[in-house]
């Protein structure tokens, strides 16, 4: 009965996983998609945006929506998309710190707190995964 109630515990959280990548990647595509390719008035507001960082999040969005897919299928893998998410996010965080204080580029104090967002996310999203993939026995 206990692992009846577990499975069922793994299953829901492994919905919400799924529900809250899809919907953070479709946000970040939405938002990213606006400042890169349809709104002036988004490009505006975006201000002192770093462009390898607008194009690295506007493209793993995509990543996101296919993760969090691949979380609601039950997909193993899944759990290694979001850990090489995340070793992306992390790495073009660093690469923005190194411009910032090396090269003195002009950036938004937003993008700073949006990677630190997406940092939060993915590495909860990645331990949740790993946690409810664990108890099945897959990784």
């Amino acid at each position: 009965m206990e692992s009846q109630t577990k499975k069922k515990r793994c299953n829901i959280m492994r919905h919400v996983i799924s529900v809250v990548a899809i919907v953070f990647g479709l946000l970040t595509i939405k938002s990213g998609g606006a400042v890169l390719f349809w709104s002036e008035e988004a490009r505006i507001a975006a201000g002192d945006y770093v462009p390898f960082v607008l194009w690295f999040n506007f493209i793993s969005g995509f990543f996101y929506v296919v993760a969090g897919i691949a979380f609601w299928m039950n997909k193993t893998w899944s759990v290694w998309l979001a850990a090489a998410i995340l070793i992306g996010i992390v790495t073009i965080f660093s690469a923005l710190g190194l411009s910032i204080f090396i090269a003195d580029m002009a950036y938004e104090s937003r993008t700073v707190g949006a990677m630190v967002v997406r940092t939060t996310v993915w590495s909860v999203i990645l331990f949740l995964a790993y946690k409810v993939f664990q108890h099945r026995g897959d990784v």
